[in-house]
C-alpha cells in the first residue's frame, strides 16, 4: 500500500534532476554561484545579464513549461556585476496543474549546477494597509497555506543528498542578506517604499475573496500571491540561501463597499513601472554576495 501510494506522487529522482544538471553544465560554460527567480512582470532581471545563453524550458530535459502571461519560459545564463548567474524568466505554479515537486524540480537542478544564493521575486496583494502599490517587501518569513494540508514539496521520500528529512524552516530567509538588501535600499534612497513582512502563498489561480484577505490579515500576513514559498522549502532543504522579494502589485480588497479588483493586467503593469528599481537592488546585492559555505 505504501509503495503505491508512492508510485503516485510525482517528483524527479536525485538521478533525474542530475540529469538535467549535467544536460545544461554540458552546453554552458557558466558556473553559476547566484540563482535568480523573476516572478510576474520582473523578468526584465534576466535581460541585464551580460554575454547571456538562452535555454528553452521546453528544450530542457524533465523540465515543465510556464503557460503564464507575463512568464518568458526560458533559464538564462550569464553573469552579473562579475558573477556567475542563472536566472529563471518565469516559474511554475500549482494553479497550472503541475505536481508541487515538479514546479521546485528548478531549486534542485540549481543545487546540482553549483548555485549557493537564490534570491527569488514575486508579485504580490498588499494586505498590510499601510502598504502602497508599487512599494518593495523584503520576505521575512512566509506562511504555506497549501502546507497546512499537505501540500509540500519535501512530501515523499527524502533523498538525504538533498537535504535532512525534517528541516527547520525558522530561518528559511537569510537574515545577512535581509541587511544587504535594507544597506543597499538606503544607499540608493529606495527606503521610502521598502517594506518587510511576511509573505502567504495559496494555490491560486483565483485571487483572494475580501474575507480571505481579512483572515490572512488577521493571522500576521503582510502580502499574499500564489509562489515562491515552495521554491524556498526546497532551495532551504538544500542548504541554499535564500533570500526573496515581493513586489506589491495591488491593494488587497478588505472592505466589501469597495469597487476595485486585483486583476493580472495590474500586476504586470505594477511590474513595468518599479522593474527598473528592483532590478538596481538585486544587481547591487549581487555585486556584494560572498561565497557561502554552508550550501557545500
Amino acid at each position: 500500500m505504501l509503495e503505491q501510494k508512492m508510485s503516485s506522487l510525482s517528483f524527479d529522482s536525485y538521478e533525474d534532476c542530475q540529469a538535467t544538471a549535467d544536460w545544461l553544465l554540458s552546453r554552458t560554460k557558466v558556473r553559476p554561484t547566484v540563482g535568480i527567480v523573476c516572478g510576474s512582470g520582473l523578468g526584465g532581471l534576466a535581460e541585464i545579464l551580460k554575454d547571456p545563453e538562452v535555454f528553452k524550458y521546453s528544450d530542457i530535459p524533465n523540465f515543465p513549461q510556464s503557460t503564464v502571461h507575463g512568464h518568458a519560459g526560458q533559464l538564462v545564463f550569464g553573469t552579473l556585476k562579475g558573477k556567475p548567474c542563472v536566472c529563471m524568466q518565469g516559474r511554475f505554479h500549482l494553479y497550472e496543474g503541475y505536481s508541487i515537486q515538479k514546479i521546485t524540480l528548478p531549486m534542485r537542478v540549481f543545487k546540482l549546477i553549483g548555485v549557493e544564493t537564490v534570491i527569488l521575486t514575486n508579485a504580490a496583494g498588499g494586505l498590510n494597509q499601510n502598504y502602497n502599490v508599487g512599494d518593495i517587501m523584503i520576505i521575512k518569513d512566509h506562511i504555506n497555506m497549501p502546507g497546512f494540508a499537505g501540500v509540500n514539496p519535501l512530501t515523499g521520500p527524502n533523498d538525504e543528498r538533498f537535504g535532512v528529512r525534517f528541516p527547520s524552516m525558522s530561518d528559511a530567509y537569510d537574515r545577512k542578506l535581509q541587511q544587504l538588501a535594507h544597506d543597499v535600499a538606503s544607499e540608493l534612497g529606495y527606503s521610502n517604499f521598502l517594506q518587510e513582512g511576511v509573505y502567504c502563498v495559496l494555490g491560486g489561480p483565483c485571487f483572494e475573496t475580501i474575507a480571505e484577505c481579512r483572515m490572512l490579515r488577521s493571522l500576521g500576513a503582510d502580502a499574499v500571491g500564489m509562489s515562491t514559498v515552495h521554491e524556498v522549502i526546497v532551495a532551504h532543504h538544500a542548504r541554499m540561501r535564500c533570500f526573496a522579494l515581493s513586489l506589491i502589485t495591488n491593494k488587497s480588497v478588505m472592505e466589501y463597499d469597495s469597487q476595485e479588483k486585483a486583476s493580472h493586467e495590474e500586476v504586470l503593469e505594477t511590474g513595468r513601472m518599479r522593474a527598473e528599481k528592483l532590478e538596481k537592488l538585486v544587481s547591487t546585492m549581487v555585486a556584494r554576495l560572498e561565497h557561502n559555505p554552508s550550501s557545500q
